[in-house]
C-alpha cells in the first residue's frame, strides 16, 4: 500500500485507529444510559476550546480538551440542579460554544474558518506529530477508564439507584463518565470531527446490539466495527479524495445496515428454536379424575 510511504498518512491511519477504539468504547455506556447525543453537545462545546487554542497560540487539541471537560462537568450539573429549565441551559451551552469558537478563530492572528472547517469535520492531512502525541495520551486515559471501571460504569449505566444503594460513588461515576465522553471527543475531532463524533460513539454500539445482548460481546464487536470504518473511511478518503469524517460515518451506518438485515432473520429463528424444544404441558396432571375426590377434600 503506497498510502504508508506517507508520513501524514502513517499520522492519520494511527489516529483513526485511537479513535476507532475509544469512541465506542465510551459510547457503549452513553447509549446505556440513553444520553445517545452528549457526544454532540460536547462537540458543540469544544469549538470554543479550539478557537481558544488558535486565539492564544497553544495547542487547539488540549485546550479543546480542557474546555471539553469543564463543559461536560458543567452538563452534568445541570442534568442534577437543572430540573424543568435543565434543557435551556443545556441549549445555551451548546450553541454558545459554537459561537465562542466561531468568534475566538476569526479574532486569532492565524485563525480562519477554513482552520475550523478541518476540526469540525476532520481533516487528515492536517494531523501533525503533536496532535499523534496528544491522541495517544488522550485515548490512554480513556481505554484505562472504559476497561478499567467496566463493572462500576455497567452498574451506574443500568440502575443509579441501585448502585448508590450498594454503596458505588454514584455521582463522581458520572461525572468520570462525561469527562471520559470529552476526552473522546476531543480525540475523535482530527479525524472525523466535532460535527459528527458522536455517530462513531453511538452507531458502532447500535450495530453490536443487534448481534449480541452480552456486554463484554457488545463491547468487542462494536470497537471491531469502530476500527473497521475508522481505517476504511481513512483510505477510501485517500484514494478517492473525499471528507474522511463524512466517509467514515457513512461506512458506520452502512455497517449499522447491514448487520441489522442479517441479523433479524437470525434472531426470529433463535426465538422459534426454544419455542418449538419446550415440551407440550401434560394435562392430566392437572385434572382431578371424575368420581373421585382430590385429597384431603370433605366430602358434603
Amino acid at each position: 500500500m503506497d498510502l504508508l510511504n506517507y508520513a501524514f498518512m502513517q499520522r492519520a491511519l494511527l489516529a483513526a485507529v485511537l479513535v476507532g477504539i475509544t469512541a465506542p468504547a465510551v459510547g457503549i455506556y452513553l447509549v446505556q444510559r440513553r444520553q445517545a447525543l452528549m457526544g454532540d453537545g460536547i462537540g458543540h462545546v469544544a469549538m470554543t476550546g479550539v478557537g481558544l487554542g488558535f486565539l492564544l497560540s497553544w495547542s487547539p487539541v488540549w485546550m479543546a480538551t480542557l474546555v471539553s471537560v469543564v463543559g461536560a462537568v458543567l452538563m452534568e450539573l445541570i442534568r442534577w440542579y437543572g430540573k424543568a429549565r435543565g434543557d435551556i441551559a443545556l441549549a445555551m451551552l451548546f450553541y454558545g460554544g459554537m459561537a465562542g469558537g466561531v468568534m475566538f478563530i476569526n479574532l486569532a492572528p492565524t485563525g480562519s474558518n477554513a482552520s475550523l472547517t478541518s476540526y469540525l469535520f476532520g481533516s487528515l492531512s492536517t494531523v501533525s506529530e503533536a496532535d499523534v502525541t496528544a491522541i495517544s495520551l488522550l485515548a490512554a486515559f480513556v481505554m484505562l477508564v472504559t476497561i478499567g471501571l467496566r463493572r462500576q460504569l455497567f452498574a451506574v449505566s443500568q440502575d443509579e439507584e441501585f448502585a448508590r444503594v450498594t454503596g458505588l460513588p454514584v455521582r463522581f461515576l458520572n461525572l468520570l463518565t462525561a469527562v471520559t465522553a470529552a476526552v473522546t471527543v476531543t480525540v475523535a475531532m482530527r479525524v472525523v470531527g466535532l460535527l459528527l463524533v458522536s455517530a462513531l460513539m453511538v452507531v458502532p454500539v447500535a450495530a453490536a446490539q443487534t448481534l449480541s445482548r452480552s456486554f463484554a460481546a457488545t463491547f468487542a464487536i462494536a470497537v471491531a466495527i469502530g476500527v473497521g470504518v475508522t481505517i476504511g473511511g481513512t483510505v477510501t478518503s485517500y484514494y478517492q479524495d473525499v471528507p474522511p469524517g463524512a466517509t467514515i460515518v457513512l461506512l458506520t451506518i452502512a455497517a449499522f445496515i447491514a448487520l441489522t438485515v442479517l441479523a433479524t432473520p437470525l434472531a426470529r429463528r433463535r426465538a422459534r428454536v426454544p419455542a418449538a424444544a419446550q415440551p407440550a404441558p401434560d394435562l392430566t396432571e392437572c385434572t382431578v379424575p371424575t368420581g373421585r375426590k382430590p385429597p384431603g377434600q370433605v366430602g358434603v
